[in-house]
């Protein structure tokens, strides 16, 4: 069978329908309408679209092999240095090679249970700046993201670097820049260039076009951000030279990865600061959001917390005996998909999925979003319904159940630890506070771009409890 086509105008196909640059959210719209797999035309693209769990899974394990290779943009490609990272190189000897090194340093289970002193305090340092803010501002609300997004970027240097960098002279940038430039330029900046679009790259016969401004802006965020890197690693090349070392993934790399360059190890260092300092904070924000906002569904977790933890403060071991905590977590990840469209994929040869001839060249985009708002596997799908997941189809542990780690070969290295910091924090938030929206904020769900990062940053109002 050949896939539904969506109608769209000679030459530049449907890119003027995507033009909301919410496309996750069109290509469900479009699913109702034509199905859950059809075809787009990009430009001089074929863009086949997979907006259910069944189909995208097939696409992501038992057709692997066929559509294994990613598809980046001009952005993407520049500011990955060429798929130089474990989430966007192809599936060959350089992923496995790298995403072992990470999963052995940083994100492997037995490397999460060496970090978990770091989660520990970076959960302490939360809960005493919010305490704080409780006693001395009780009637205003509090900008959680900026608490949050900087001890979850503290815990990204120690796992990357061994310590917290609090300013660093960057030679090449003629300045000394403190925690919250090298978190702009290692983590913001970047993720406002990844989802630059470049119309050349909807139509490649094209790019000797020059697109000066887009090029300018990304190779200097890029410049800045190897520049800021490249300081970061000397100095901790000067301190284990001295004799010190740490664990952390620097140290590990410098010592087992002989095999590559110092370009690489600087890239693989930047891939764990960035990813640990982005997805884990859109979804502990939602989900903060969604119990501040649904008192009942807040109370229930206070009470399943007291229950289990009593007057101790929730901890790590203490997650598979709070399911409704699990809930909380995998329901925000299937409401607030961190990543709604997975990296687009190509097809390198004919292959099907669904039961439908994908033919070779085709790109592939997995619609995480749509697959999580299939209204024909999730009952009232746009609704924030943790219950949902305590029924007994569901493995509270189980990161796959809302494919926003993806699936098969390419799942995410980090999801483990995406868990651990989430719930645990999540845990530790409702057992300390009672939380409320600020006026206002519930109207505030607007996204940042291709992305589902809250656009405003989440403001509460929180008042001590006495547990």
């Amino acid at each position: 069978m050949i896939v539904a086509v969506i109608p769209g105008l000679p030459v530049i196909g449907n890119l003027l329908q995507l033009k909301e640059k919410k496309p996750y959210k069109t290509f469900t719209q479009w699913s109702q309408k034509y199905g859950p797999i059809y075809s787009i035309q990009t430009g001089a693209s074929t863009l086949i679209v997979l907006n259910s769990t069944d189909v995208a899974k097939e696409a992501m394990v038992t057709r692997y092999s066929s559509i294994s290779s990613r598809k980046l943009s001009n952005a993407l490609r520049i500011l990955t240095s060429d798929k130089c990272m474990v989430a966007t190189s192809d599936y060959n000897d350089f992923h496995k090679m790298v995403k072992r090194h990470i999963l052995t340093s940083v994100l492997g289970a037995n490397a999460q249970k060496r970090h978990r002193c770091h989660r520990e305090t970076m959960i302490e340092n939360i809960s005493k700046q919010l305490n704080e803010y409780a006693k001395t501002h009780p009637a205003e609300a509090v900008n959680f993201r900026n608490i949050f997004a900087s001890e979850l970027f503290g815990l990204a240097l120690k796992q990357a670097l061994g310590n917290i960098v609090d300013a660093i002279y960057v030679e090449e940038l003629g300045a000394t820049l403190s925690k919250d430039d090298i978190y702009k330029i290692l983590v913001i900046d970047i993720m406002e260039g990844a989802i630059e679009v470049d119309w050349r790259d909807f139509f490649p016969y094209l790019k000797w076009i020059p697109n000066k401004s887009m090029e300018m802006k990304i190779h200097r965020m890029y410049s800045r951000r190897k520049a800021v890197m490249q300081a970061l690693m000397n100095e901790q090349k000067k301190r284990i030279a001295s004799g010190k070392e740490l664990n952390c993934y620097i140290d590990y790399l410098l010592s087992e990865a002989k095999e590559l360059t110092e370009e690489q190890i600087l890239m693989l260092l930047w891939e764990t600061i960035i990813e640990t300092s982005d997805t884990t904070l859109v979804t502990t924000e939602w989900a903060m959001f969604e119990l501040a906002k649904d008192k009942k569904r807040q109370e229930r977790l206070y009470q399943e917390l007291q229950n289990v933890c009593g007057r101790e403060k929730v901890s790590e071991d203490m997650l598979s005996k709070l399911p409704y905590l699990m809930a909380v977590f995998h329901e925000t990840l299937r409401k607030h998909s961190p990543a709604p469209i997975v990296p687009l994929r190509y097809a390198h040869e004919d292959t099907q999925l669904g039961g439908y001839h994908i033919p070779a060249g085709s790109e592939i985009a997995i619609n995480i979003y749509g697959c999580n708002m299939d209204e024909k596997r999730w009952e009232d799908p746009f609704q924030w319904m943790p219950e949902r997941f305590l029924d007994e189809g569901y493995e509270m542990m189980d990161l796959q159940k809302t494919m926003a780690f993806g699936a098969g070969k390419r799942v995410c290295s980090g999801s483990l630890q995406a868990m651990l910091i989430a719930c645990t924090a999540i845990g530790r938030l409702i057992q300390e506070f009672e939380w409320t929206l600020n006026e206002g904020e519930e109207e505030n769900v607007d996204t940042v771009g291709l992305t589902t990062h809250k656009l405003y940053p989440l403001q509460v109002k929180i008042k001590q409890r006495n547990y």
